[in-house]
């Protein structure tokens, strides 16, 4: 009779070949869940106790692992975003340089440092001399009105001034009527889908920033781990080490869909210009832009880690070796 494995996850690239079942276990059989949201999948897995390998937020992972947590994170990252493109600022607040975001109210979707805010304040730290303290910070929902996301604590330092928004209201319409002066998002406000005029990006042309990022520092930004149930790592390692080798091989099948149809000049996508897009990524990011493993991703890990200390959402700087399952520190 064949084992069950629950796997809660959302639909990537790098996770269908896992839905569709073009990739399995042997011997096993995979029960895959999703959700609308991504917070929905993490709150599930940390208040449900619903599944036997999840995906979570970097952020939820290390806030919670040090409350005590039934999971374990192996070294896959399903979700990574550069992050220059996740500061959106109203068009009318004068706001057009990192420098002045100083003394400014600026909202945040669900906690004060989602793995996108991590990410973008450690990056205007380091490159620009932004000191989130000097501001302001307002936590509620990004399109409905919700409050701080409660399955999670919240910590910040108690010289980072931390409110929720208020009960009715959005992040998205605070943005665009000037009620706050910026946000940062891991997802993008409707209103600047709408192409609002009340609304720009701080970084309007990112991508040029974002490579030349990526360039200076190797730095391709993990937003999200999986992480396994410490039951299954302590009576099924071998089953952990063949989760890990499905995940993998559900990435490379993507990458390889998109190297095969280079020959048909990407016409599954709608998106012109497609090849010449992959043509450029795979020059900068050779010899692959999305790998597994901890070898590869140990810059990118270590930067976020100091991040999330620094921000004084870690009590203490974490170290990979602590937070990753042992047999998996030599991927």
């Amino acid at each position: 009779m064949s084992r069950t494995l629950t796997i809660g996850t959302y639909v990537y690239d790098t996770t269908a070949a896992l839905f569709d079942g073009s990739v399995g276990l042997d011997g096993v059989e995979i029960d895959m869940r999703t959700a609308p949201t991504l917070p929905e999948i993490f709150q599930r897995a940390v208040c449900k106790d619903e599944f036997d390998v999840a995906e979570l937020g970097l952020t939820f992972y290390l806030r919670l692992l040090e409350e005590g947590l039934p999971y374990v994170a192996l070294p896959i990252f399903p979700n990574r975003v550069f992050r220059h493109s996740c500061v959106f600022v109203n068009a009318h607040s004068g706001i057009t340089s990192p420098a002045d975001l100083t003394g400014r109210t600026i909202g945040e979707f669900g906690t004060y440092g989602q793995d996108s805010g991590v990410w973008a304040k450690g990056i205007l730290m380091d490159e620009y001399g932004f000191d989130p303290a000097a501001n302001r910070w307002i936590v509620g929902g990004l399109e409905h009105p919700s409050p701080p996301f409660d399955f999670i604590p919240h910590p910040h330092p108690p010289n980072v001034s931390v409110t929720p928004a208020p009960l009715d209201a959005t992040l998205n319409a605070m943005l665009a009527s000037g009620e706050i002066d910026a946000l940062f998002s891991a997802n993008v406000p409707q209103c600047a889908l709408d192409h609002s005029p009340d609304v720009t990006r701080l970084f309007p042309d990112y991508e040029p920033l974002e490579r030349d990022y990526h360039r200076r520092t190797g730095i391709f930004p993990i937003m999200h781990t999986i992480v396994v149930h410490r039951t299954l790592l302590d009576t099924a390692p071998d089953l952990v080490h063949e989760v890990y080798r499905a995940f993998c091989r559900a990435k490379d099948e993507a990458a390889e869909r998109y190297h095969r149809n280079r020959r048909l000049y990407q016409v599954q996508t709608m998106t012109p210009w497609m090849n010449a897009l992959i043509e450029r990524n795979e020059t900068q990011f050779a010899p692959t832009p999305w790998p597994y493993g901890i070898t590869p991703n140990r810059p990118t890990l270590e930067t976020y880690l100091r991040y999330h200390h620094e921000q004084g959402l870690s009590r203490n700087l974490p170290h990979i070796e602590d937070i990753f399952a042992p047999q998996f520190l030599d991927t």
